[in-house]
C-alpha cells in the first residue's frame, strides 16, 4: 500500500537524521552533510536537480503515450568513469532546489500526464526526496514512483523505501570486483547490487502493467552491454535467473558509447558491437527470460525543462 504523506513524512525525519554521520548510500562517508564537508556525492541538504520533464527513451512500460516524468538528479555516489550524463553526474550541472521546490516539479509532471514519477540517480539525495513526496502526496499527488539507479544501494536505506518506491529500476553494472574497481572504484559492488536487487524484488516482486501496457509496480533491471564482455553480462543474467526468477523484466541496453572518460581506458574506448550485444539477448533468451525490453530504453538526456 502507498505510504500516505504523514508516514512519508516520518520516513523523511529518519532519513534526514542520518545525513549528520551520512550512510545513505554504502559509500559510508560518515560525513555531516548538514554543515559539511561533503563526501563522495558532493550534496548537502539540498537536491540538485539538472533538468525535469517528459522523457519517450525509455522502457516502452514507462512511456506509454504520455512519457515518464523524469526528474535528472545532479551529481551521484556510484560515479562511473564512462557515465553518459557525466556533466551531471561528475560535474554536478544543475541547481538546488528545496523540499517544496521539488515537490512542484512533482506535481508539474503529474499535471503534465506522465505516466510516473522517474527519479533519475536518486540515491544520494533519498532524504531530500522523501521530503518532497511528502510535500507532494499532502497536495494529492499519485504517480506511480520509479527509483531509477545504479544499483549501489544500502539495504537499510532501501527499507525505508518500502511502500513509497512502486517501481524499481536498478541498472546492474557489473558482477566483477576487479571491473566495479576499476571503473567505479567500489569493489564492493557486486555483493551490494546482488543484494539491493534481492531487496527491491521482496518489496515489489515482478513488474506489473496494466491494460494499457504501463507499468504499475515491480522491479525492472537495466544492464548496459559494454564492449569485449567488460561488464560480464553472463554473470549478470544467471544472477538474474537463478536469484530473482525467468519473470524479471529486463532491459539489454546496446547503446554504450565511450562517455567521460571512457578514451582513457583501453577495452572501454570504443562502442558495443552489434553482435556482442545480440550474443547477450541470445544468452538472456537461452536461460529463460522472456520479458525482455528492446535494444533502447537507454537514460539519454534531455532537457524538457530546467529546475528553478
Amino acid at each position: 500500500m502507498r505510504a500516505n504523506s504523514n508516514i512519508l513524512a516520518e520516513k523523511s525525519a529518519r532519513l534526514a537524521a542520518r545525513l549528520s554521520a551520512c550512510d545513505i548510500c554504502p559509500r559510508l562517508c560518515r560525513v555531516d552533510r548538514r554543515r559539511g564537508p561533503l563526501g563522495v556525492c558532493r550534496t548537502g541538504t539540498k537536491a540538485r536537480v539538472a533538468s525535469y520533464g517528459p522523457h519517450f527513451g525509455e522502457e516502452s512500460p514507462l512511456v506509454g503515450h504520455n512519457g515518464s516524468g523524469t526528474v535528472f538528479f545532479s551529481f551521484c555516489s556510484l560515479l562511473c568513469v564512462f557515465c553518459q550524463n557525466y556533466g551531471i553526474s561528475h560535474l554536478g550541472e544543475g541547481e538546488e532546489l528545496s523540499a517544496e521546490k521539488l515537490a512542484a516539479v512533482f506535481l508539474s509532471l503529474e499535471r503534465l500526464g506522465c505516466h510516473n514519477l522517474n527519479l533519475v540517480t536518486p540515491t544520494h539525495v533519498t532524504p531530500q526526496i522523501v521530503e518532497a513526496l511528502a510535500v507532494a502526496a499532502a497536495r494529492g499527488f499519485s504517480l506511480p514512483v520509479v527509483y531509477n539507479c545504479g544499483g549501489y544501494e544500502r539495504i537499510e536505506t532501501l527499507r525505508d523505501l518500502d511502500g513509497v518506491v512502486d517501481i524499481y529500476m536498478p541498472d546492474v553494472k557489473f558482477l566483477d570486483a576487479v571491473a566495479a574497481t576499476r571503473y567505479c572504484a567500489a569493489p564492493d559492488y557486486p555483493d551490494v547490487v546482488r543484494a539491493a536487487v534481492r531487496e527491491m524484488n521482496r518489496q515489489v516482486g515482478p513488474l506489473q502493467v496494466d491494460r494499457r501496457g504501463i507499468a504499475t509496480r515491480g522491479l525492472l533491471v537495466r544492464h548496459l552491454v559494454m564492449p569485449g564482455g567488460v561488464s560480464g553480462t553472463r554473470r549478470v543474467i544467471d544472477f538474474l535467473a537463478d536469484d530473482i526468477g525467468e519473470d524479471v523484466y529486463l532491459n539489454l541496453m546496446d547503446q554504450y558509447r565511450p562517455c567521460g572518460r571512457a578514451a582513457e581506458f583501453p577495452g572501454i574506448d570504443r562502442r558495443t558491437a552489434a553482435e556482442e550485444w545480440r550474443e547477450a539477448r541470445e544468452y538472456a533468451l537461452s536461460r529463460g527470460l522472456r520479458r525482455l525490453d528492446g535494444g533502447g530504453g537507454a537514460c539519454r538526456l534531455t532537457r524538457p525543462g530546467r529546475a528553478g
